[in-house]
């Protein structure tokens, strides 16, 4: 497995990181215990949660994956001190109203309670990476291109989140900052103010990014390079498109987008014709699709870790293997002619 540095902190973090929004929805706590122990024997030692999970988000699951994860760092205390822990917080919008009564900007109120819970659901006397979900404020963000401005928009001012956040870093509850869905402006503005007000400085970014989204490489990626802020990348494989499993309108039993209809951001005609190509691609080259989508991913300078996620053992298999291979320039170059024809079909 190969470590990369996380921000400018001395961390460093396997360039396969674990997902694990299925937790308590798709896969059962056995199952959940199964796939860290696998990550972590093939030399994962980063795993990424969120208090929301598991998607889709639901009041009798919420929780439930970092609740797992918990269970299983208590089983394994000695395994804990050698992985880096990430979750996340809800802001402001987007419903959850079973989430602290429906009411959870990003405020200290909030966010205290927010790691507290994760904490004590975790079993942790930390969190290594604590993000952001999303932005407080009103902006683009989950494939939503154009930015309308919203005058009224009353969301907690970032230097108000910011301080929350580096006095629990203070208080030892958490190590790391990240932001995650974020635009260049919300990044900018979150590296200014930690620079002016000698607050914690963020590390990391967690948006999405495949070969059918690399919009994060038209503002972001520089950003990422230049500040020491890359890249954990979800969505790898466009919610399983690039796998192939949904080729020509296929939808086979027990796979998420057959499970849950509310996930149509990879499912356009525009997404479905460039994922053809790119896996008919794969095929004439004899490169398994799921590798080829994730090698390239990795290969990509502004990022620090690619989240996979997985239902099956053997999925997670697939997916960690993908570290292996290293594509030929013939194979970059047949992929970017594709981007060019069909440029980020779904951002």
């Amino acid at each position: 497995m190969e470590y990369r540095a996380l921000g400018r902190t001395g961390t460093k973090v396997s360039a396969i990181c674990l997902g694990t929004m299925t937790f308590g929805q798709q896969n059962t706590e056995a199952e959940a215990h199964a796939q860290l122990d696998l990550a972590y024997d093939r030399g994962i030692n980063f795993v990424d949660a969120a208090e929301m999970y598991p998607v889709p988000g639901r009041a009798e699951t919420y929780g439930k994956t970092e609740t797992f994860i918990g269970t299983w760092i208590k089983a394994h205390p000695a395994k804990r001190q050698k992985i880096t822990l990430a979750t996340k917080a809800v802001a402001s919008g987007r419903g959850f109203d079973w989430i602290r009564d429906g009411n959870h900007p990003a405020d200290r109120v909030n966010l205290v309670a927010a790691i507290d819970a994760s904490l004590k659901r975790l079993r942790s006397d930390r969190i290594d990476l604590y993000q952001l979900h999303w932005p407080d404020r009103k902006t683009n963000m989950f494939g939503a291109l154009g930015y309308s401005h919203d005058p009224q928009d009353d969301s907690v001012p970032i230097e108000e989140t910011l301080r929350v956040l580096d006095d629990m870093v203070r208080a030892g509850k958490i190590r790391f900052i990240g932001l995650s869905n974020e635009t260049p402006w919300g990044v900018a503005s979150f590296l200014k103010c930690a620079e002016q007000q000698n607050l914690a400085r963020i590390v990391s970014i967690q948006n999405p990014y495949n070969l059918l989204n690399r919009s994060y490489e038209i503002g972001l990626a520089e950003m990422s390079i230049r500040e020491e802020c890359g890249l954990l990348a979800y969505s790898p494989l466009a919610m399983g498109v690039l796998t192939g499993k949904y080729l020509n309108g296929a939808r086979p039993a027990g796979a998420r987008l057959s499970l849950f209809d509310r996930f149509q951001r990879y499912s356009n005609p525009q997404g479905g014709a460039a994922a053809a190509r790119y896996i008919a691609l794969a095929k004439e080259q004899n490169l398994d699709p799921v590798a080829m989508s994730i090698s390239y991913i990795l290969r990509q300078p502004f990022v620090t870790s690619v989240i996979i996620g997985a239902t099956t053992l053997a999925q997670l298999e697939q997916n960690i293997a993908a570290k292996t291979l290293r594509l030929s320039d013939d194979v970059v170059k047949a992929i970017e002619a594709i981007h060019t024809d069909i440029p980020n079909p779904c951002p």
